[in-house]
């Protein structure tokens, strides 16, 4: 239980529990060294031979753009008509300018520098001259809220933010959105990146933990892919994605098939419960 002279119970239980479980396998692997590990990336190195990553799952019967009630209009990967409707809701709702053409970014999360929020706002600029929109809903550190604020009063027919928690409105951005950002410092798994896939709204997310598991970078000599996938922690690299996602927004075949291939993925808990039930099976007989 000892830890740096003091005393942790986490410690503890990291020691002896039977097996240890985290929210994703990039993450179980990211826990494991310095930079993420907080001081446990011995202990957890360590005992690396009973410790997964399972992702977390989504509640299918929520979040569903078929029959979701907080909606415009539903849709889904056979006729995705729907998204321009609520693409139209979101904008009139934000007080952004009416264009079904312009591409729309979304993004639903706490307001800290763990998310990137930092980032987006530094790149905002480049993004708005492409041109672009941009919704934010979330509240956290003070400072990145304000800067979110002001953002928006400097563009009020381009950027929205939306200061605080609503979950209606959350369902309305993931369905309305053309992309959604989640340029994260780390994510141990994250959930708007799979609601995303399911509402055929293209994931733009950096290289980490949960987001490197379930989100697959496009391809267009393929067309295999859910979304746009960038490594470094830095303006240049959430630029560079920002560019490719508008490149294939301009492509409406690589763009119908993006959306298609993630409204395709399984993230529900039947499958990713399943998991859980084979691993505590397994404990159980051994």
């Amino acid at each position: 239980m000892e830890y740096y002279g003091n005393l942790s119970f986490l410690k503890a239980g990291l020691y002896y529990a039977d097996h240890i479980t985290t929210v994703s396998p990039s993450y179980a692997e990211e826990i494991q060294t310095e930079a993420l590990g907080f001081g446990m990336q011995g202990l957890l190195t360590h005992r690396r031979g009973v410790l997964s990553g399972i992702l977390n799952g989504v509640d299918y019967a929520e979040w569903n753009p078929l029959r979701d009630g907080k909606l415009a209009r539903g849709y889904s990967a056979a006729d995705l008509s729907g998204k321009a409707t609520n693409k139209a809701a979101l904008q009139a709702r934000m007080g952004l300018r009416a264009d079904p053409e312009i591409p729309l970014f979304g993004m639903v999360s706490r307001f800290t520098y763990q998310k990137g929020l930092d980032l987006v706002l530094e790149v905002a600029p480049q993004l708005l001259d492409l041109p672009a929109q941009l919704v934010l809903l979330g509240s956290g550190e003070a400072g990145l809220q304000q800067a979110a604020l002001e953002l928006s009063h400097r563009h009020p027919m381009q950027v929205a933010a939306y200061v605080g928690f609503n979950e209606e409105l959350s369902h309305l951005i993931e369905a309305g959105a053309d992309a959604f950002l989640m340029p994260s410092r780390f994510e141990p798994c994250g959930l708007n990146q799979m609601y995303s896939q399911r509402y055929g709204t293209v994931p733009v997310v950096r290289r980490t933990g949960g987001l490197a598991d379930s989100v697959e970078h496009y391809d267009p000599a393929t067309g295999e892919g859910t979304g746009v996938v960038f490594n470094d922690f830095d303006p240049p690299a959430l630029e560079w994605a920002l560019n490719l996602a508008l490149d294939l927004y301009a492509q409406p075949s690589h763009w119908s098939r993006l959306l298609r291939n993630g409204m395709a993925r399984d993230f529900s808990w039947t499958h990713q419960g399943g998991e859980y039930l084979a691993l505590y099976r397994r404990l159980t007989q051994t």
